[in-house]
């Protein structure tokens, strides 16, 4: 059976994490610069792939299931490859703390079982996507491509320049600091959007248990 292109985008923000994630971890040149891009390009199909599908009329069950899958692939990748990246001037911390990514990650389950068990309950209510949940993807979209930029800057582009050490000292600490305030927003807005999920669906969640 022929894919249609809504899914083909779908899929391709799949194969985008593993080309983002290999990029970030792969001592290539310009590593940095082609993951962010790869995520850009990506980010821009996760508007694409819903507009086509409910524009032609092409909505299909693989869709509705991998699409929000895919956006979480995508963006867990990215925050993964961050954990592992230090500066050499602040080598005691990475981009992004790693508790921030289990927090994250741990949202996304909740939220997912809690549209299974909406889905499977006497009254089949759909979780759809709310306002917090749009914020939080937007924040977190923000976030990451905000750490690409510096960071493609600091490994691609700095170098090339004859720099101060002190330039590069105090570049790298004014990065971390950013990437560390951009984090904890997006932790506080996930966290509010998960809430807000539960709270408004807590009389059938209490009912199940």
């Amino acid at each position: 059976m022929k894919m249609s292109l809504p899914n083909i985008l779908t899929v391709s923000r799949l194969v985008a994490a593993i080309i983002i994630m290999l990029a970030m971890a792969l001592p290539i040149p310009f590593s940095s610069t082609v993951a962010f891009v790869v995520f850009v390009v990506a980010a821009i199909t996760d508007y694409w792939d819903g507009h086509l599908a409910r524009k032609h009329n092409r909505v299909t069950a693989f869709g509705k299931l991998m699409d929000p899958l895919a956006d979480k692939v995508l963006v867990c990748a990215a925050l993964v490859g961050f954990v592992g990246i230090r500066l050499p001037y602040e080598p005691q911390y990475s981009l992004v703390p790693a508790w921030v990514v289990v927090v994250i990650i741990a949202r996304e389950f909740a939220v997912t079982g809690l549209r299974l068990l909406l889905a499977t309950s006497a009254q089949k209510r759909i979780l759809s996507a709310g306002g917090w949940g749009k914020l939080k993807t937007a924040w977190q979209m923000v976030a990451i491509i905000a750490t690409f930029v510096l960071l493609s800057v600091r490994e691609d582009f700095l170098p090339l320049g004859n720099l101060s050490e002190q330039f590069l000292r105090q570049y790298d600490a004014a990065f971390v600091i950013t990437s560390w305030v951009l984090s904890a927003l997006v932790v506080v807005v996930t966290l509010i959007s998960g809430w807000k999920y539960f709270a408004d669906h807590w009389d059938l969640v209490t009912a199940e248990m």
